[in-house]
């Protein structure tokens, strides 16, 4: 099944307690393109970049399969760009800059020949423009995927409510649904959040795994604990794209086969980590992705005799 990505393709500069890199490829619709190519059978991306944007690293996601048709190039802007600084325990950061540039008037276009995309993923962008895409899609997906953050809770409540009433799968971090439902307890704020419109959610909890939600349904996938952790940035996009591009894969979104897809976009992301940016996601194998599956299936099977 085709799957359409809509998100920033931007420019990073990450210094972890591991280095520090200059500028290079990032934003939320390429992690989630690039993750979710080695499943879905056609990948649709809808995004916007400046002149500054190398045509190599589009490129690289042309070389693997994500078609770029809708990837809009304003040559007389420059690209998004982000800089972070992680502190030593991985899971803070500091902004240290933020260049919307392209971004900051950013109008969706979907081309004819993603009309028919049977899934979409709309990355972390303004809800009004995730809002713009579902409005634009001539045809009815089978299953819209949304993720936010707190950014937008924060400035553009009204606006993220209204587009988190049109989706049916919300992926958001613990933080961020505790924000979002006002409650502690991320059972409740699960209910909470599912009245407001999406089937299912998915609360993403870092190196402590991810909870599956739907109805009184609940189920956790546990991280994989990794010898090393280089550089978290993209790591919950690269979550997304596996999740998202194992449905598009399956053409099944039932509870059961969500419980596979969270295991599938575990296992994506737990790559991501080991190497700063896109780097460890760009060529890996078959086998790979296999076997990191498989170490995700064992570490959350057991048997008791009782």
């Amino acid at each position: 099944m085709s799957l359409l990505v809509i998100g920033s393709v931007a420019f990073d500069a990450i210094e972890t307690p591991f280095g520090k890199t200059d500028k290079i490829i990032g934003g939320a619709a390429t992690y989630i393109a690039l993750s979710s190519s080695y499943l879905a059978q056609q990948v649709n991306l809808v995004a916007v970049v400046g002149g500054d944007f190398p045509k190599e690293d589009i490129k690289l996601l042309q070389d693997h399969g994500v078609d770029t048709e809708g990837l809009q190039v304003k040559e007389d802007e420059k690209s998004f760009f982000w800089s972070g600084k992680y502190h030593n325990d991985m899971n803070s950061r500091d902004t240290l800059v933020t260049e919307l540039n392209v971004l900051e008037h950013f109008d969706p276009t979907i081309p004819a020949s993603y009309q028919s995309s049977d899934y979409v993923m709309l990355g972390n962008l303004s809800p009004d423009v995730q809002r713009k895409v579902i409005e634009r899609m001539e045809n009815k997906p089978k299953l819209i995927a949304m993720d936010t953050m707190n950014f937008w809770m924060d400035i553009a409540r009204e606006e993220l409510d209204k587009t988190i009433a049109m989706v049916d799968v919300l992926i958001i971090n613990d933080e961020e649904a505790r924000q979002l439902s006002g409650e502690y307890a991320l059972v409740t704020a699960a209910k909470k959040i599912m009245t407001m419109g999406p089937k299912y959610l998915i609360i993403k909890k870092g190196e402590h795994g991810a909870l599956l939600f739907q109805g009184d349904k609940v189920y956790f996938c546990p991280a994989l604990p990794l010898e090393s952790v280089f550089d978290p940035t993209g790591a919950g996009d690269t979550f997304a794209g596996g999740f998202i591009g194992y449905l598009a894969k399956t053409d099944d979104i039932s509870f059961e086969n969500m419980k596979r897809a969270v295991i599938h976009g575990s296992a994506m992301a737990s790559f991501c980590v080991e190497k700063f940016g896109t780097e460890r996601i760009v060529n890996l194998s078959n086998r790979e992705i296999n076997d990191r599956v498989q170490q995700f299936i064992d570490i959350s099977q057991v048997e008791i005799n009782v």
